[in-house]
């Protein structure tokens, strides 16, 4: 059950699509007021920068609440009474996320996306306090999967209430913390996590077709995608060594891995992204194409780590050339048929949303990196002396 009715949220993808519309002027401005004064819906947003300065806002004052009750009111709490006031305040902050929705009607607005995750991180650490407390204390690492289980139920709830991708996302993560509690076989980890996935496509795929023409289609095509992600990423054993240089160098990991479970998952990484990518193109869903493409360059990546080739510095540089050759043979492709079409595929952009999604990554690429675009002034060297201009006014002097 939704937290929000069917025609609310149907309004608003509505006015989206007519807002894209007529911003690529396949409306004109008369048809799209007239048709606008038909998708009013009573759901309060706000823009996107607005959104993640009012979910930090609500998350710093819901920390800051609950740390001022333990300093001022059990300053001297038992572990197990901690934990069950961290329960009491997960529903707390569940209620406050339904109670933002359904009397104030916010509408992705930041605060009862706040609360909603408040309520997840106070019910894990909360039945983490119990677990590793009193008379469970002896088999809290048996019992630690009850607490990622727990976490993952409820961002799966939370996901399907109130439609936040990134809640799915989440309780993909804790799922991947759930084998841990069960082997120590880092193999067997691997298989479980990825079966795991694997039954989380097929319910969603079973799922989905009946949701296809409606608003709840777009939120089914990101959980599909991210389960193929997902189910990439707990096969290709040589990713957590790509952050890790010194790693890059080193041989094969048939040593920590069965020999043919390390070369059948390097069989696997190879079938997956060209799988990925004719589900996505036969959908012409558009998420799962992006999936198939980032899996393409992983494996691509990956593949001298797996082989234990040694990597040059070169790599990267051919790696990007092969992709803008790619990328311009397709739009070469696409542009070539008939109306710049192809089998209902075009490289024209068709909607404001793309040009909208590149300004802000820009921005932000500008906001966390702005030492990479513009260096930082050198000081200058306080043995270099300049002046005095006898070389004729050049600068330069005997001291030089």
């Amino acid at each position: 059950m939704r937290a929000y009715s069917a025609s609310s949220e149907e309004a608003l993808r509505a006015r989206d699509l007519l807002k894209d519309w007529a911003g690529e002027g396949f409306l004109t401005e008369a048809q799209h007021q007239r048709m606008e004064q038909e998708t009013v819906s009573d759901l309060r947003r706000t823009n996107i920068f607005l959104r993640l300065i009012l979910f930090l806002f609500t998350l710093i004052v819901v920390g800051a609440a609950a740390a001022l009750f333990f300093v001022v009111f059990v300053p001297h709490a038992s572990t197990q009474a901690t934990g069950i006031f961290l329960l009491i305040f997960a529903a707390i902050s569940y209620a406050a996320a339904e109670l933002a929705v359904s009397q104030a009607r916010l509408y992705r607005y930041g605060i009862e996306e706040a609360l909603a995750a408040c309520s997840v991180g106070f019910l894990c650490v909360g039945m983490g306090a119990i677990l590793s407390s009193g008379s469970y204390s002896t088999n809290a690492k048996a019992m630690e999967f009850l607490v990622f289980a727990a976490g993952a139920i409820v961002s799966l709830w939370i996901w399907h209430r109130f439609g936040l991708p990134y809640a799915f996302l989440a309780a993909m993560i804790f799922v991947v913390w759930l084998p841990g509690s069960w082997t120590s076989s880092r193999w067997a980890q691997h298989l479980i996590v990825a079966a795991f996935y694997t039954a989380g496509l097929l319910i969603v795929a079973a799922v989905r077709p009946r949701y296809r023409l409606t608003y709840l289609d777009a939120g089914y095509s990101i959980a599909k995608a991210l389960l193929w992600l997902g189910i990439y990423v707990a096969i290709n054993l040589q990713l957590p060594s790509v952050n890790l240089p010194g790693h890059w160098w080193r041989g094969p990991l048939t040593t920590e891995f069965p020999r043919p479970f390390y070369w059948a998952t390097w069989v696997l990484i190879w079938c997956l992204p060209p799988l990925v990518l004719a589900r996505g193109l036969r959908r012409k869903d558009r998420f799962v194409i992006a999936v198939g493409g980032i899996v393409a360059v992983l494996t691509l990546v990956t593949n001298k780590p797996y082989l234990g080739w040694q990597r040059h510095t070169w790599d990267p540089m051919l790696l990007g050339a092969l992709l803008i050759g790619v990328a311009l043979f397709i739009r070469r492709w696409l542009a070539a048929g008939p109306c710049e079409i192809r089998h209902g595929f075009t490289a024209r952009r068709l909607s404001g949303k793309d040009k909208r999604w590149m300004s802000a990554a820009t921005a932000t690429f500008g906001l966390v990196s702005p030492n990479t675009i513009t260096p930082s002034p050198q000081t200058a060297s306080p043995d270099v002396h300049f002046g005095g201009g006898d070389s004729g006014g050049g600068g330069a002097t005997s001291d030089f």
